[in-house]
């Protein structure tokens, strides 16, 4: 198993974070590779030169902390490039990939860190030259590219051999984030001179972060966005903000509210996301005639619906409590 940076949030890290890391490693039962990436660099306080890491470090586990390569048995290496600070002054990989020979042996290149063509700033010192990674390929160097940095899976260039993995649980929105919460698993073909490889992601993540945007113009737009909440599963690991734009009378947006109260208490999180969202909510005619109310209190709610239809600053405490008057004839009626 190998990861490809990033393995911890940063140096300084908490004795029972550290304990519990290395006992879930070492119970994996099979080779671990540790990489340090940006947020876990091979500075002066590394996490993994710790007293603490090193005492407990079990067997299985092997620190990646020197460039270039790493016998994993004969005919197998891996080839590494740690990050020793957060600010690189240059391309971490392509320094390990300069005297590489093409002699069979079957390489698999760890880095971490941004690739040029994924990056505008292309004048950024610590970029990953993809060039520099295809040539190594195409001379046979090397077989495959395990990259982190990346939290969405993706394939880098046209090789088939050059992979982020991606974070293996989800981090971000999936409007932001690709296809996060997978390992890959690389099946290379040590027996074939030319080690094919093969690359089939396995989800492992639990946890989603979903954007939900949608038109909520009447109940019949609510009732669907209902229908919706309703059949996402494993809602107790899922965390949704709404994006929902539309014209509600003052009864659906009381409706909408009720309906986004009853799902924010089923999933692990869910609300509307003001930056995403725009509703207008105006009073309809005869709305409130049903009320049953007379005197002063049917001119009170007069005076609010119109303050509710204008452009006044008082108009949405218009609209909130012509909401909340609703709820109270509902439930007196209940």
């Amino acid at each position: 198993m190998v990861v490809a940076g990033d393995v911890f949030e940063h140096n300084q890290l908490a004795p029972h974070d550290i304990s519990q890391s290395l006992e879930a490693m070492r119970t994996i039962g099979v080779p671990v590779y540790l990489l340090p990436g940006n947020h876990d660099p091979l500075d002066a306080a590394s996490v993994y030169t710790g007293a603490l890491f090193t005492s407990e470090c079990p067997d299985n586990v092997t620190v990646l902390d020197r460039p270039g390569r790493h016998e994993v048995r004969p005919g197998l290496e891996l080839v590494a490039a740690p990050w020793t600070s957060k600010s690189p002054t240059c391309d971490p990989v392509a320094g390990v990939l300069a005297d590489l020979p093409a002699d069979g042996t079957a390489r698999i290149v760890v880095g971490h860190g941004g690739v040029d063509i994924f990056v505008p700033d292309k004048d950024r010192p610590s970029l990953i030259r993809l060039a520099a990674l295809e040539a190594a390929i195409a001379r046979g160097a090397v077989h495959y590219v395990a990259l982190g940095d990346k939290h969405s899976r993706m394939q880098v260039g046209s090789t088939g051999r050059i992979w982020y993995s991606g974070s293996p649980e989800v981090t971000n929105y999936d409007d932001i984030e690709n296809d996060s919460g997978h390992v890959l698993v690389v099946d290379l073909d040590e027996a074939d001179r030319a080690h094919p490889v093969r690359v089939e992601p396995r989800r492992i993540g639990r946890w989603r972060f979903l954007t939900l945007r949608r038109p909520v113009d009447n109940n019949r737009d609510i009732a669907d966005l209902d229908i919706n909440l309703d059949q996402l599963p494993d809602k107790e690991r899922t965390v949704v903000r709404l994006g929902l734009t539309g014209s509600l009378t003052v009864t659906d947006k009381a409706a909408l509210d009720a309906c986004v109260d009853k799902y924010s208490r089923l999933f692990a999180a869910l609300w509307v996301e003001d930056s995403l969202s725009d509703i207008a909510v105006i009073p309809a005619d005869g709305e409130f005639d049903d009320l049953g109310i007379g005197g002063f209190a049917a001119s009170a709610v007069e005076e609010l619906v119109e303050l509710g239809r204008s452009d006044s600053e008082d108009a949405e405490d218009a609209r909130a409590a012509l909401a909340l008057l609703l709820r109270l004839a509902d439930r007196g009626a209940a």
